[in-house]
């Protein structure tokens, strides 16, 4: 019983910490922005770097990043390294973590897109197949000039990495999971390249005054921003 106790202790505070926009934090308090209104619409560093300054996208990519790691490591501490479910317990961490960014209950249980959290989950969990991942990131980005797409298929090729490297089975779930929830998130910036709309990272993009009219539907995901 208190181990699972402490299980349940470690999802909730992974579920919270994952939760914690950072993003919006630091728009709100370096430049008196608030980046769900302003630019994209979204979280994330992208569209935070774009509203107050390029040296803040590290910052924020890191953070978001931290909170999927610590969260995989929350529950050692809580259960004991000796609990034979502790590989269990530490990837559900960090699916937790990666639901409260995406679903932060501090932003109405709307948020970012997962991809940086993830990537802070893998680097504790599974290295090789996020760098993997990070390969096909960059090679997709640089042929193609969009971020969201080579997002989508960055996260796709973590569960067939896993796979590869014969990773454990709750490893492979998690990816899986994982790279499903990215794909629906990005469902309308895909939509946008098939239609020849979506910006391209190379591209020009004049910035969008303050409170101008968004052309995405309310519940869409942000233009170009992939976090």
């Amino acid at each position: 019983m208190p181990e699972l106790l402490a299980a349940v202790a470690a999802l909730v505070a992974s579920y919270v910490l994952g939760s914690i926009p950072f993003g919006l934090l630091l728009a709100r308090f370096i430049g008196g922005v608030d980046p769900r209104r302003d630019g994209s619409g979204n979280v994330g560093a992208t569209n935070v770097a774009r509203l107050i300054g390029k040296r803040w996208f590290p910052v924020v990519f890191f953070l978001d990043a931290a909170k999927g790691a610590a969260a995989v490591h929350l529950v050692t501490p809580l259960a004991g390294p000796d609990v034979h479910w502790l590989p269990l317990a530490r990837t559900a961490c960090g699916g937790a973590a990666v639901a409260g960014h995406v679903f932060s209950v501090f932003l109405r249980f709307r948020g970012g897109k997962g991809v940086t959290t993830t990537a802070g989950v893998l680097a504790a969990l599974a290295p090789l197949p996020l760098l993997g991942a990070v390969v096909v990131f960059v090679v997709t980005l640089t042929l193609s000039g969009f971020i969201s797409l080579a997002s989508v298929l960055a996260a796709i090729a973590v569960p067939l990495l896993a796979w590869w490297w014969t990773a454990p089975s709750e490893l492979l779930w998690f990816s899986g999971t994982i790279a499903a929830l990215i794909l629906i998130r990005h469902y309308t910036n895909l939509y946008r390249i098939l239609r020849g709309l979506e910006p391209r990272l190379r591209a020009h993009r004049t910035p969008r005054s303050r409170g101008a009219a968004r052309t995405d539907p309310p519940d869409a995901p942000g233009r170009g921003d992939h976090e």
